[in-house]
């Protein structure tokens, strides 16, 4: 398991950007990881998204997806630990049910291939036990400015 100090050591994110808490599983044959958000009433999204009927925004799922595929390239020294990654794509993006307060954000995250300086994930976010959100989504690598 992977706790919320060591993920801070692999990517730049943080509060209140950081939209993962522990990575549970890594599989270094599969290349994929996945990984927990806890979704607490207190998240500040929350205050206008929606008042009275809070719903955790679709972008930030796709955001936390994101966070962990990069977990994933960095804990598996599959790309250089300077590198920074920029979206270049989403594709085949769909919602499938609403995350709200209360929920555990379950966020599983596999590499499909890399090219060069472009890498392609698969996201798949549960909530409930239920399939929240998925998509594929490309990313270029570039070394990090200083």
């Amino acid at each position: 398991m992977i706790d919320s100090q060591r993920i801070q050591e692999l990517i730049p994110h943080r509060d209140p950007f950081l939209f993962v808490d522990q990575v549970t599983n890594i599989d270094t044959e599969e290349n994929s990881v996945v990984a927990q958000k806890k979704i607490s009433i207190d998240e500040p999204f929350f205050r206008g998204h929606f008042p009275g009927n809070p719903i955790m925004p679709g972008v930030l799922i796709i955001e936390a997806l994101a966070q962990t595929g990069l977990i994933c390239l960095f804990e598996l020294k599959l790309a250089e630990p300077e590198a920074e990654f920029f979206f270049t794509g989403i594709e085949q993006v769909k919602f499938r049910r609403p995350v709200v307060p209360g929920d555990l954000l379950e966020l599983h995250a596999k590499l499909l291939k890399n090219r060069r300086t472009l890498w392609k994930f698969e996201g798949r976010a549960f909530a409930g036990g239920q399939i929240a959100a998925e998509g594929v989504f490309t990313a270029y690598a570039t070394p990090r400015a200083r």
